[in-house]
C-alpha cells in the first residue's frame, strides 16, 4: 500500500497539529514499521489544480502571503514555506486517489487540513480542500461516481460547497461536532451523532449508501477527533475508532472500491502527540491489511 508523505508537508514554521503530525506519523513508521506500507512522495499540486477548486485571488493570496487576513483564512496563520507545504500535502491526496483507481487497490496520504476550505477561503485549519482536488483528478482519469466518506469529528462544509452541482461527487459526512455544518441534500448527507451511537450510525450510514458496486472510488477522510480527548465527545475512545476503521474497510472492501484515505483531525488536547500518532496509526494498520484482502480477491 503506498502511503504518499514528503517532508515538504511539514515545511511551514506555522505551528499546530495539522502542519507537524504527519512527520511524526512517518518517522513512527519507519520505526515500527507496518506490513506493506511504503511511503511515498507525492507530486505538489499545481496552482491550475487549485484554482480549478478554488477562487483564483483566494490561491494567489495562499501563495503571496497577501492581502493577510485572506491568506491566514485557514485560522492557523501563514509563511513562506506554507504553500509549499499545503501544495505538497494536498497533492499527496490527490496521488492517493489516483493510485488507488488505477490499481483498484487502496492508498493513502499523511495529509490534514482538507475538508474546511472552501470557494474562497480557508477555515478551521483548512487552507485547500484537497478532497475536491482529487475527486476531481479521478474524474479526469475516468471516475463517473466518487464518494468522499467523511468521519472528522466536525462536518465537512466546505466539501459540500465545493461539490455542489459538480456531477460524479457525492459525500457522506457523519460528525460529533456541529462546526460547519450545513444543510444535507441528496449529495451531500450530514448525519450528527452521540459518543454512545457512533459506530450504529456510522454503519446506517454505510448501509443507507445507494448502489455501492457503482462507486469507482471511496475518498475517506479519517479523522481521529471524534476521540473525546483529541478534539470529540464522550464514548469515543482508541477501541471505538479501530472498530470503526474496520468497518470502513470491511465496506469498501466487500464492495471492491478502490479507496485513498487522508488523516484529517486529531488534536493533543487531552493526549500527547505519541497517543495521537497512535490513533493515525489505526487507520494505517486497518488500510494496510484491507490492501491485502483485496490484492488476493
Amino acid at each position: 500500500m503506498h502511503v504518499f508523505y514528503d517532508p515538504a508537508y511539514n515545511a511551514t514554521g506555522v505551528e499546530w497539529e495539522t502542519t507537524r503530525k504527519a512527520s511524526e506519523i512517518a518517522r513512527s513508521l519507519t520505526e515500527r514499521p507496518i506490513d506493506g506500507v511504503e511511503i511515498v512522495s507525492p507530486t505538489p499540486c499545481t496552482r491550475d489544480e487549485l484554482v480549478a477548486v478554488h477562487d483564483r485571488r483566494y490561491v494567489e493570496a495562499v501563495f503571496m502571503g497577501s492581502p493577510r487576513d485572506l491568506a491566514e483564512s485557514n485560522t492557523i496563520g501563514w509563511d513562506e514555506q506554507l504553500p509549499a507545504a499545503v501544495c505538497a500535502s494536498n497533492g499527496g491526496v490527490r496521488d492517493a486517489a489516483l493510485r488507488a483507481l488505477g490499481t483498484r487497490g487502496i492508498a493513502g496520504s499523511l495529509s490534514s487540513g482538507l475538508h474546511h476550505a472552501s470557494y474562497d477561503t480557508g477555515a478551521g485549519y483548512c487552507t485547500f480542500n484537497g478532497l475536491v482536488v482529487a475527486a476531481r483528478a479521478a474524474l479526469a482519469h475516468g471516475a463517473r461516481r466518487v464518494l468522499v466518506l467523511d468521519l472528522d469529528a466536525h462536518c465537512g462544509g466546505g466539501t459540500a460547497r465545493l461539490i455542489d452541482g459538480l456531477d460524479g461527487v457525492e459525500q457522506v459526512d457523519v460528525s460529533v461536532v456541529s462546526y460547519d455544518g450545513y444543510r444535507s441534500r441528496p449529495d451531500a448527507q450530514l448525519v450528527m451523532s452521540d459518543g454512545p451511537h457512533y459506530l450504529s450510525t456510522i454503519r446506517r450510514a454505510l448501509d443507507g449508501i445507494d448502489a455501492p458496486r457503482e462507486i469507482d472510488l471511496v475518498i475517506y477522510n479519517a479523522g481521529m477527533d471524534p476521540h473525546g480527548q483529541a478534539g470529540g465527545v464522550d464514548g469515543i475512545d482508541e477501541a471505538v475508532l479501530a472498530d470503526r476503521e474496520a468497518l470502513v474497510f470491511e465496506w469498501v472492501t466487500s464492495h471492491h472500491i478502490p479507496t485513498a484515505w487522508a488523516l484529517a483531525g486529531g488534536y493533543t488536547r487531552g493526549i500527547d502527540m505519541a497517543a495521537l500518532v497512535d490513533l493515525h496509526r489505526l487507520t494505517i494498520h486497518a488500510a494496510a491489511a484491507a490492501a491485502v484482502a483485496s490484492a488476493s480477491v
